[in-house]
C-alpha cells in the first residue's frame, strides 16, 4: 500500500508540481512550500509539554508552565510545532477567513510530519467542532480540513460525528480566565458513543487552551483515558 501511495505522489508531483504558497517558488519535499520558507517558519521548540505555552528559559527536560502546575488542564499533552506568528499566522488566517483550502493541506502535512516523530499514536482524531451558525457563515470547519490531511498521512480514523458544539461562544482572547471557563461551560456535548481510549483533539491554533480543556474534560467523562491536543500553532 505504501508503494502505491509513493507512485501516486510521484505522478501527482509530475503533473502538478508543488509550488510554494508563500513565495511562488518550486515546492520542497512534495509540499507547497519551498525550502527557504520552510526553514524560516517560527518553530515552537521551547514550550510546556502539557499546553505548549512558549517558555523563555531554556531547558533540557520536559517541563510544565506555571499555569499547568497551578491548574491541571483536562488534556494530557499538546503538540504544537509552530508559533502563531509570521508565515504560519498568514497560512491559518487565509485558510480560516479566505477559504484557501490548499493551506489546510499544507498545514496538515506539516503537522503530520511533526507528529510522526514526536506523538504517541491515538485511536482516533477528533477535530474541534464549529457551531452550526459559524459553519453556515464560513462554509467549512478549518479544523476538519486540516484533520483530513493528518488522518490520511498518519492513517488514523477521523471522527466527525460524535461531538457537537451547542453554543456559538465568543472568542476567548479578550476574556479573563474565569470568564473563559464560564463562556465554554456546557459548550460541547457527546451525541454518539465514543469507544476510543486515546483521543487526539485537533485544531488550527491554541490561544488559551480553554476550548480544548472543556472538550477534553467531556471526553474523559465519557470514558477516554488519555486526550492529547494536536494544533498547528500556539499563540
Amino acid at each position: 500500500m505504501k508503494m502505491v501511495y509513493n507512485w501516486i505522489n510521484i505522478i501527482q508531483d509530475y503533473l502538478l508540481p508543488p509550488t510554494c504558497i508563500l513565495c511562488g517558488n518550486p515546492g520542497h519535499n512534495s509540499r507547497d512550500i519551498c525550502h527557504s520558507c520552510y526553514t524560516h517558519l517560527p518553530r515552537n521548540n521551547l514550550c510546556c509539554y502539557r499546553c505548549a505555552e512558549i517558555l523563555e528559559t531554556p531547558t533540557t527536560a520536559p517541563v510544565l508552565c506555571g499555569r499547568c502546575l497551578s491548574r491541571h488542564p483536562a488534556f494530557d499533552e499538546t503538540y504544537a510545532p509552530f508559533i502563531h506568528q509570521g508565515a504560519i499566522r498568514h497560512l491559518i488566517g487565509t485558510l480560516k477567513f479566505g477559504a484557501n483550502y490548499k493551506n489546510a493541506r499544507l498545514l496538515g502535512m506539516l503537522l503530520a510530519d511533526h507528529l510522526k516523530q514526536t506523538a504517541e499514536r491515538p485511536d482516533l482524531i477528533l477535530p474541534v467542532p464549529l457551531h452550526k451558525a459559524r459553519y453556515r457563515e464560513r462554509g467549512f470547519n478549518q479544523a476538519i480540513e486540516i484533520a483530513r490531511t493528518v488522518a490520511k498521512e498518519m492513517q488514523i480514523p477521523l471522527d466527525l460525528t460524535s461531538c457537537r458544539r451547542n453554543r456559538d461562544t465568543p472568542h476567548q482572547t479578550q476574556l479573563p480566565a474565569k470568564k473563559r471557563r464560564k463562556n465554554l461551560k456546557n459548550a460541547f456535548s457527546i451525541i454518539n458513543p465514543i469507544h476510543a481510549r486515546h483521543i487526539a483533539i485537533l485544531d488550527d491554533v491554541m490561544t488559551t487552551g480553554s476550548t480544548t480543556h472543556e472538550l477534553a474534560y467531556l471526553l474523559k467523562k465519557a470514558g477516554a483515558s488519555r486526550v492529547d491536543v494536536w494544533v498547528c500553532a500556539r499563540a
